[in-house]
């Protein structure tokens, strides 16, 4: 198929999608409608399989159009949800009869919680670089959440996450990154989730919660590398601290990568000239990420010699405490008035 072919493909199926879409009689039908053509398994989607096979010079201008095809749904998706909303409400308006003497109910000022807010800006960043959000349980077996991450029961590793078990083999997940487990064995490559939620961990002090929030990510596919991997958290990087941020990668350990990194950013305090909060280091470290251990990619029934991928986490309280100045996690969970207002 030739860009041309592509286009006119998409254009028609971008035409169809948008008429069903405004055909449909119910917020079902909307939702139906929008994932025949956007869902995992949707005409649209599987168009986007195949910009890998044009040349290499048509592949920016198809993923922009395929970009734009798949916005152009989403609005008349949106914009139909909101017409059916309209109608339901001129409809119960004409059954219930409403007395319009009566004062007005003002209701108070209302913002979203940092940690959501936050969590949804980096959503947008990474669902607009093409990945989808997954979730999974928050209480998890250890398979899930240790042993097919290549954490073997006696491994050192285990000390690094303090648990809290509610049976033998059921524990509150320390992590999201059982969500890529579940993700791999359920889906065949190509493979491109974030995973944000809550996890647990028995922690408490100024930068610790035995609970908190983190956003993980994984692509798997054919000849995945390091410099992709750097490359998507460069972008992420520039979308949420500013297009000056500087980035450094250090060696580091995780079971389920090797390689493995840390990521640290210039200090957003002092532009990397050194202070109290960067330990005058002029570097804050924000995330670990690395390549796909090829042992996880056995366990999940995937060929190593095949499919390579990687994998990044970070915390959101993290990040949230950097754009914000907020000086220990801690003020997230104590529902201080006064110190949300503040937001």
């Amino acid at each position: 198929m030739d860009i041309d072919a592509f286009q006119s493909k998409l254009n028609e199926l971008q035409s169809e999608a948008t008429r069903r879409i405004r055909q449909a009689e119910s917020k079902d039908e909307a939702i139906k409608a929008k994932n025949a053509y956007l869902g995992r398994d949707g005409d649209i989607q599987e168009m986007m399989s195949i910009i890998g096979e044009l040349p290499d010079e048509d592949k920016p201008t198809a993923g922009r159009i395929a970009n734009e095809a798949k916005e152009t749904v989403k609005s008349a998706y949106e914009a139909r949800l909101e017409e059916l909303e309209q109608l339901q409400l001129e409809r119960q308006l004409d059954e219930e009869s409403v007395d319009v003497t009566l004062p007005a109910r003002t209701p108070p000022a209302r913002s979203p919680h940092p940690i959501a807010e936050v969590e949804s800006e980096l959503i947008d960043v990474f669902t607009a670089m093409g990945f989808e959000v997954a979730e999974g349980p928050e209480i998890e077996t250890d398979f899930f959440n240790f042993e097919a991450l290549n954490f073997p029961e006696d491994h050192p590793a285990r000390d690094m996450q303090d648990t809290f078990k509610t049976t033998d083999d059921h524990l509150l997940r320390t992590h999201t990154s059982p969500v890529q487990i579940r993700t791999m064995q359920a889906y065949q490559p190509p493979i491109r989730i974030i995973s944000p939620g809550r996890v647990y961990r028995c922690d408490d002090d100024l930068t610790h919660s035995p609970v908190f929030h983190q956003i993980e990510g994984l692509l798997i596919d054919a000849d995945v590398t390091m410099a992709q991997l750097k490359g998507t958290l460069r972008h992420f990087a520039e979308e949420t601290f500013g297009d000056e941020t500087s980035m450094r990668f250090r060696p580091s350990f995780f079971p389920f990568t090797e390689p493995s990194a840390e990521v640290d950013i210039g200090c957003l305090f002092c532009d990397g000239e050194g202070c109290q909060v960067c330990g005058d280091t002029g570097w804050l470290e924000i995330l670990g990420a690395g390549m796909v251990d090829p042992n996880v990619l056995e366990t999940v029934g995937l060929d190593p010699d095949t499919y390579t991928g990687f994998a990044f986490g970070m915390g959101i309280e993290r990040i949230v405490m950097l754009k914000r100045g907020i000086d220990a996690i801690r003020h997230f969970f104590e529902n201080d008035l006064r110190f949300l207002r503040q937001f």
